[in-house]
């Protein structure tokens, strides 16, 4: 189990940094932006997309329980073109 206080140290660092949660099931969810989960003192509810094309999308909600949670990690965020090479 992650705790509330952990969880939200994440969302609300300066700057946000990317992570991954992962529950104890096995399912990960990567949070790329804060306005992305809420998080209450006993789940979080996940906002996601269905679908990339903006025509399409519609948008899924899912709530995990704290106590369910397992992992929660930093996303590696890929870095960008080097500049002055």
């Amino acid at each position: 189990m992650i705790s509330f206080q952990r969880i939200a140290s994440y969302v609300g660092a300066e700057p946000f940094r990317p992570f991954r949660i992962t529950t104890a099931g096995g399912r990960t969810f990567d949070i790329r932006h804060p306005e992305m989960i809420q998080v209450g003192r006993t789940t979080m509810t996940i906002f996601t997309y269905l679908s990339d094309n903006p025509e399409e999308a519609k948008e899924r909600q899912v709530e995990v329980s704290l106590l369910l949670t397992e992992s929660i990690e930093p996303l590696e965020v890929a870095a960008g073109p080097q500049q002055g090479t």
